[in-house]
């Protein structure tokens, strides 16, 4: 029994080096990438030429982020198995994932909300400049 308990605790301990560096690639990632492009992402007060720009290369940007969410989100499934093993000292390696996840749920949530804010912008600058057309022709056909 503790022989199996110890080839348990040895595979695990080689799964998560694998999940590890993924988790290494996709953190370094965020860290160094990921937050300074969201950090960047499209002012308020821009044109609406600019911004349909800027919110086309944050499509890009988002494509490429969703793909590391994605990458660290099923390392994450894949550890999910130590659940079944509360037998084993796997405590240090939780601890390890939780600060992942964390930072991945982080990230993720952070794409999500400029995701949705970018696409607002948009839509409201459009909305405006409808606006600011029609009260233009609406004071042309006033003034003639």
């Amino acid at each position: 029994m503790m022989s199996n308990k110890r080839i348990q605790e040895l595979e695990l301990v080689m799964e998560f080096e694998k999940v590890e560096e993924c988790f290494k690639e996709v953190s370094s990632w965020i860290e160094n990438v990921g937050r300074k492009r969201l950090k960047e992402t499209i002012n308020q007060d821009d044109s609406l030429e600019m911004l349909l720009q800027a919110q086309k290369q944050f499509k890009e940007f988002d494509l490429v982020a969703s793909e590391y969410c994605r990458r660290g989100q099923e390392a994450l499934k894949k550890m999910n198995q130590w659940e079944d093993f509360s037998f084993v000292d796997v405590h240090s390696y939780r601890v390890k994932l939780q600060t992942y996840e964390d930072q991945l749920e982080e990230f993720c949530t952070q794409l999500d909300e400029t995701r949705h804010r970018v696409c607002e912008t948009v839509r409201l600058h459009e909305f405006f400049d409808k606006v600011r057309q029609g009260i233009c022709c609406t004071e042309e056909g006033v003034k003639s």
